[in-house]
C-alpha cells in the first residue's frame, strides 16, 4: 500500500541530499510575485552545503530568467545556477545556420534569438518552426493555431518546442504555453523536438553544472527535484531516476484541496509514479 502524506518542511527530506533541482514557476514564484518562504528554503539548503540548480521550461536564456527573478525580488544567493529550455533551443538554432526559421511566440521572448542572427521567414518559406508560446497568451488557445499547424504539417516542417509546459500559473490564472501548441501539432502528425522538462537533456545539463560546482560527480540517490507539474516535473524526475518533492500549490492546486493523505488508488490516479513526498508550498 502506497500512502503519500504532506510534509511541512524541506528540511525533513534533505539530510541525505546534496543537490536540489528546483522548478521555478509555481515553486519560487507565480509569474507575478515571488514566494519568500520558498526562496528562504533554497537559500538555507545552500548555506548548509547543498547545491541548488533551477531548471525551467522558460523559453529564454538563463541570464534573461535571472533578470526576471531579480525583478521579482529573488536574490541570486537563492541558487547556484539556472538551466533553461531556452538555452537548449538556442543550441539547435546555432547548429542550423542559414536555415529559415518561423518564430511563433510573444515579443517578450526575443532574447532566445539574441546573438544568433537567425534567418526569419514567414511560415510558407520557413525551414522549421521555433515555438516559444502563443503570440498572445492572455487571450489565445491552441485551437487558434489549428489552421497554421495544419499548413505546417502539409509542408513537413519540424517544430522546435522551447517550452514543453501545457499551462502555467500567472497570478491566479492558468495560461497556455508552447507545449500546448506542440501537442496539437503532434496530434496532426507533425514532427516536434522538445527542449526542457520532462526530456533528458535539461537534466543532463543541470547535473553537469551541479557536479562542476561541487567538484565531484553527483550520485542521483542524493538528488532531490522539486516541482508542481505531473507532466513535466514528476515525469522528468522519474525518467531520470531521481526523487521529487511535489508542490501542490501550483497548477494542480484544485485537485489537492482538502486532501491530507493519499491512498494507493489516489496516488495511482493522480501520479502514476508517486513522488517522494507532497508539500503545499516550499518552506524550510
Amino acid at each position: 500500500m502506497t500512502q503519500l502524506r504532506f510534509i511541512e518542511r524541506l528540511r525533513d527530506l534533505v539530510d541525505n541530499v546534496d543537490v536540489v533541482l528546483s522548478d521555478i514557476w509555481g515553486v519560487v514564484h507565480n509569474g507575478l510575485v515571488a514566494f519568500p518562504e520558498a526562496c528562504e528554503a533554497l537559500h538555507t539548503f545552500r548555506a548548509r552545503g547543498g547545491t541548488v540548480v533551477l531548471i525551467t521550461n522558460a523559453p529564454r536564456p538563463a541570464d534573461s530568467v535571472q533578470r526576471q527573478l531579480r525583478k521579482l525580488g529573488v536574490d541570486d544567493a537563492t541558487y547556484d545556477a539556472i538551466v533553461s529550455s531556452g538555452d537548449l533551443t538556442r543550441h539547435y538554432v546555432a547548429d542550423h545556420p542559414g536555415k529559415a526559421v518561423f518564430w511563433l511566440g510573444p515579443e517578450r521572448d526575443t532574447s532566445i534569438h539574441r546573438g544568433l542572427d537567425p534567418v526569419f521567414a514567414p511560415l510558407e518559406k520557413a525551414d522549421y518552426i521555433v515555438c516559444t508560446g502563443p503570440f498572445d497568451d492572455e487571450t489565445e488557445t491552441p485551437e487558434d493555431y489549428r489552421a497554421m499547424m495544419t499548413e505546417a504539417r502539409r509542408r513537413g516542417l519540424t517544430l522546435i518546442c522551447a517550452n514543453p509546459d501545457i499551462v502555467v500559473e500567472r497570478g491566479d490564472r492558468l495560461i497556455y504555453c508552447a507545449g500546448a501548441i506542440a501537442e496539437l501539432y503532434r496530434e496532426l502528425g507533425g514532427e516536434v523536438i522538445f527542449y526542457g522538462k520532462p526530456h533528458r537533456p535539461i537534466y543532463d545539463r543541470a547535473m553537469a553544472i551541479a557536479a562542476d560546482r561541487r567538484g565531484a560527480t553527483v550520485d542521483r540517490s542524493r538528488v532531490l527535484a522539486i516541482g508542481d507539474s505531473v507532466r513535466t516535473d514528476l515525469t522528468g524526475a522519474h525518467g531520470f531516476g531521481i526523487d521529487l518533492l511535489f508542490v501542490t500549490r501550483g497548477i494542480h492546486a484544485g485537485e489537492f484541496e482538502g486532501i491530507d493523505l493519499l491512498d494507493n488508488a489516489s496516488v495511482k490516479e493522480l501520479f502514476g509514479h508517486p513522488p517522494r513526498a507532497l508539500t503545499r508550498e516550499l518552506r524550510w
